[in-house]
């Protein structure tokens, strides 16, 4: 599967003025698969309905908000796993960590076996 890529110009972070700059390659997304194009192309490979597919789908995200927010790592079999991660600030003693020391949180995703073979597999074409 070939994916195309860019060039971009980056600064060393956290330097001011940007420091020395370098060239990176960085992945051209083209396009979005939508809640509906994912119904629609589940629903031709397959006998379920495109409202049934939606139902579950909607459903699932609601399934997975709680979960993640009850602090439970939801794992999707072969497509993968969200966990809750934070960010804190450093504190001098485990004392000192509280729950103001969280900065932010965010959704991490581990890819499943088939995801990890398809990235293994790519190739990369300059856009």
């Amino acid at each position: 599967m070939p994916i195309k890529f860019n060039v971009i110009e980056r600064g060393q972070p956290g330097v001011v003025g940007g420091g020395e700059k370098k060239f990176y390659a960085s992945a051209k997304m083209e396009g979005d698969l939508t809640l509906e194009g994912l119904t629609n192309r589940i629903e031709k490979i397959s006998t379920v309905s495109g409202a049934d597919i939606r139902a579950v789908l909607y459903a699932m995200v609601d399934v997975m908000v709680d979960s993640l927010g009850d602090g439970k790592n939801v794992r999707l079999g072969d497509l993968g796993s969200l966990r809750v991660g934070i960010s804190s600030v450093g504190e001098a003693t485990a004392a000192e960590v509280k729950a103001s020391s969280v900065k932010s949180s965010k959704v991490i995703f581990t890819p499943g076996k088939k995801i990890k073979e398809m990235l293994n597999n790519l190739i990369h074409v300059k856009a």
